[in-house]
């Protein structure tokens, strides 16, 4: 493959990027007015304001330029065309299939998925309509209200970050616990004060031998059998979705309450499968597919919108732009919405797991820098907090802000003074404060000329932060879908720009497979072959379980 540094477009956005250096974005809105107008884009129910950034028509212009000489159009249709993109496991890409709400087919090697796809969501919604109606009860004949999800990673993040975000979608009575790590802390709290006769574990695991979930299935068993029940009533309280329907069924899952998931699904990406049940039990299948047709919204808008008015193109060059051009290494997801608190940790795994890569697809070793160090949260939480580092700190970090216009929760002007922090960040970022102005303030205030210019340095706020504005009316199921599929295709952008598979996690596996050499020197004591510190690392621990 021909390396994107290789790229003629490559070669003069790094030239381009010179000219900028001095050029402060205060006087590109002063020189430009309606430059907020000509920066904006808007799809899916989501707008983006990109005009807060370090660039001209003419960066703009050299990122597409980029994007076409990278063959990234042909590269969007090879993944909606179900090739198979992801080389080094040999699969098609097809999480975008799950979403599908049109007639048109999506074929893996050669025959038509979608058949298969809409018979698992019309099983997902029988099970949840014989949850709510009662045909599908605990062993003792109670309802079953409350769902604990048991799975690690994409089965756990980004779950999480789509019940979170449409609880103000949940049904009466029920309610949704998550059980993702080993350490058993987790399963403890999760379990806390439950009633097990109405309780309904599903376990999310498409191999159904994820060291976390299983030790986790097993202690959920464990303590539903130690209520009273026997072997023979877990069939009544456990379920999964997994492909392993062996394994499922020798734990005691009944084979028909199994449900489907496919090798072309990546776990990051999968919280739009069966992976979602347990949110569907929670807020019903209509609100689910209302999720899935906000995402093949975005999905639609990026497969056929130009590329100069496609908004994840645009995130995905943005962040090139930084992080190749200006040595930024990191990207903050700044959310104004409580309800999406957890949505910058799903996109570190979505962004760090997929793009975090050293070689191109063909095993050759990069010279550029591919991924992010994805970080973020809640907004005002965050102004008092980290936000000071972007502001004053010594490092280019950009930053999406993301906020509803209107909040599900409406309390007197709260969402005024949340809007108006929102904004004034962005001012703050963009306008910052001079040696001059804050010179002026102080001595505007009575404060002597020498305290003044003693103090001014402290105070001074460069501004010229690159950032991101994106806002929407109210988080719907359909717009926090269609958020959700935004940010999974400007990651594909990038990864197909730097060259490198997306879709595989080789580095996850190696620290699993050392894990369980560790397990057994923690049963054995026999430590030869590790290096000093592990040895005396590993006699700590079992000195610690006398």
């Amino acid at each position: 493959m021909v390396a994107p540094t290789q790229f003629p477009s490559w070669q003069a956005l790094a030239a381009h990027q010179q000219t900028l250096v001095d050029q402060h974005m205060r006087s590109l809105f002063q020189q430009d007015p309606a430059r907020s107008d000509r920066f904006t884009l808007s799809a899916a129910g989501i707008t983006l304001d990109y005009s807060r950034n370090r660039l001209t028509d003419d960066t703009v212009t050299l990122l597409l330029q980029l994007a076409q000489e990278s063959g990234l159009a042909e590269g969007i249709a090879a993944m909606f065309a179900g090739d198979t993109i992801n080389n080094t496991e040999h699969r098609a890409v097809l999480h975008t299939a799950l979403r599908n709400r049109s007639a048109r087919p999506v074929p893996v090697d050669g025959e038509d998925v979608m058949p298969t796809i809409r018979a698992t969501l019309q099983k997902m919604r029988d099970f949840v309509t014989a949850v709510d109606e009662g045909s599908f009860v605990g062993y003792t004949g109670k309802p079953l209200r409350t769902i604990i999800n048991i799975g690690i990673g994409g089965s756990f993040l980004g779950p999480k970050v789509v019940s979170d975000a449409l609880k103000p979608y949940w049904k009466p009575g029920f309610d949704l616990r998550y059980v993702a790590n080993v350490d058993g802390t987790d399963f403890s709290e999760a379990c806390k004060g439950l009633d097990p006769e109405t309780t309904l574990f599903v376990i999310c695991s498409k191999t159904f031998t994820t060291l976390e979930t299983l030790k986790n299935a097993e202690a959920a068993r464990a303590w539903f059998l130690a209520t009273g029940a026997t072997q023979a009533d877990v069939q009544h309280h456990f379920v999964a979705v997994s492909t392993n329907t062996q394994a499922a069924t020798q734990f005691g899952i009944d084979a028909n309450n199994m449900f489907d998931m496919w090798d072309w699904v990546g776990g990051r990406y999968s919280l739009w499968s069966a992976i979602g049940l347990p949110q569907a039990l929670v807020f019903g299948m209509d609100v689910f597919e209302h999720l899935l047709a906000g995402a093949h919204a975005m999905d639609e808008h990026f497969r056929t919108a130009p590329l100069g008015e496609n908004m994840p193109v645009i995130l995905g060059l943005l962040g090139i732009w930084y992080q190749n051009f200006w040595g930024a290494e990191s990207q903050a997801v700044l959310v104004y919405d409580e309800y999406l608190k957890d949505f910058p940790a799903h996109l570190q795994q979505m962004d760090m797991e997929s793009n975090g890569k050293r070689v191109t697809k063909d095993g050759t070793a990069v010279t550029w820098q591919t991924g992010a160090v994805v970080w973020g949260g809640t907004g005002t939480n965050g102004q008092h907090a980290y936000h000071q580092l972007i502001h004053q700190g010594t490092r280019l970090i950009p930053a999406d802000f993301i906020m509803p216009l209107r909040s599900h929760n409406p309390i007197t002007d709260h969402h005024a003074w949340l809007f108006a922090n929102f904004l004034g960040q962005q001012q703050a970022l963009l306008e910052g404060k001079t040696a001059a102005e804050v010179t002026a303030e102080l001595l505007a205030k009575g404060m002597s000329e020498a305290d003044a210019k003693a103090l001014a340095p402290h105070k001074v706020i460069p501004g010229n932060q690159p950032h991101n504005a994106m806002t929407f009316t109210l988080g719907t199921p359909e717009v926090i879908g269609a958020l959700i599929a935004l940010y999974e295709q400007k990651v594909f952008v990038q990864g197909h720009i730097w060259g490198i598979n997306s879709f595989d996690q080789w580095g996850v596996e190696l620290g699993k497979v050392l894990g369980n050499a560790v397990y057994k020197a923690l049963q054995s004591g026999d430590t030869v072959g590790y290096d000093s510190s592990s040895a005396a690392l590993i006699e700590r621990f079992r000195a610690a379980q006398d």
